[in-house]
């Protein structure tokens, strides 16, 4: 009769997740996986949580494969980022779709109010946004401080991403907390090629946000000139 393998210490399991070493998991009973799943560090992160931040897929799909009661596949670390946050952060589309096929919640936000697809729209993940997408994922959905995923998309410059966000129902007027469009965005962080692509999918260069500023306000010089003959050329098209 096999002897029940004795749980490593915590911190060799977490070195072991984050280091993807396949081979001790595989070497754990499943009353051993059991107990480990339910670890937690000194961030509050599960082991799935390290792996998943780790880009560690043999670990994560080791890991998740419970209920999702047991394998905290939505456990939340200190600051409210659940494994599917990190995958997505990574650009890891292969272990956000192991996550979402084990249970994850594609709309889970942390603690700012931020879900998967912001972080995948501000890196400018495409494969992940549409495995997130494809998965039920909120378009519009707004984080605490009102930016939607195509705000992040356009605060960073991922013009594919905004692209793509707006071929599937992104609202391209959308305002924040502080009043403040996508285009509004993209212009205050100097996002040319993005601006010129929300011009052309309609946004608005005429709403003013909450300091009175409008799109053309925001802008100067070479870049108010290119906002300004995109919007004629969209009113004569």
């Amino acid at each position: 009769m096999a002897m029940e393998i004795d749980l490593p210490k915590p911190e060799v399991l977490f070195q072991a997740a984050e280091r993807g070493d396949t081979s001790l998991f595989i070497s754990l009973s499943e009353e051993a996986l059991v107990k480990a799943r339910s670890l937690r560090n000194e961030d509050d992160r599960s082991l799935l949580h390290v792996a998943a931040s780790s880009g560690r897929s043999e670990i994560v799909d080791m890991m998740s494969a419970a209920d999702p009661s047991v394998s905290g596949v939505n456990s939340k670390d200190e600051e409210g980022w659940a494994p599917i946050h990190s995958a997505a952060s990574i650009g890891s589309a292969e272990i956000v779709e192991i996550l979402l096929n084990r249970g994850a919640d594609v709309n889970l936000a942390n603690d700012g109010g931020r879900t998967a697809l912001h972080y995948a729209a501000s890196k400018g993940w495409l494969k992940v946004a549409e495995v997130l997408i494809n998965h039920g994922a909120k378009i519009n959905k707004k984080d605490k401080v009102g930016c939607t995923p195509l705000h992040r998309a356009a605060s960073t410059g991922k013009s594919e991403l905004c692209e793509m966000l707006i071929e599937e129902g992104a609202e391209v007027d959308a305002v924040d907390r502080a009043g403040q469009t996508p285009l509004m965005h993209a212009v205050i962080c100097q996002n040319q090629q993005v601006a010129l692509l929300l011009i052309r999918h309609g946004a608005s260069l005429d709403g003013e946000d909450k300091e009175g500023y409008t799109v053309l306000g925001r802008a100067s010089g070479d870049f108010r000139r290119a906002l300004i003959d995109a919007a004629k050329t969209m009113l004569e098209d």
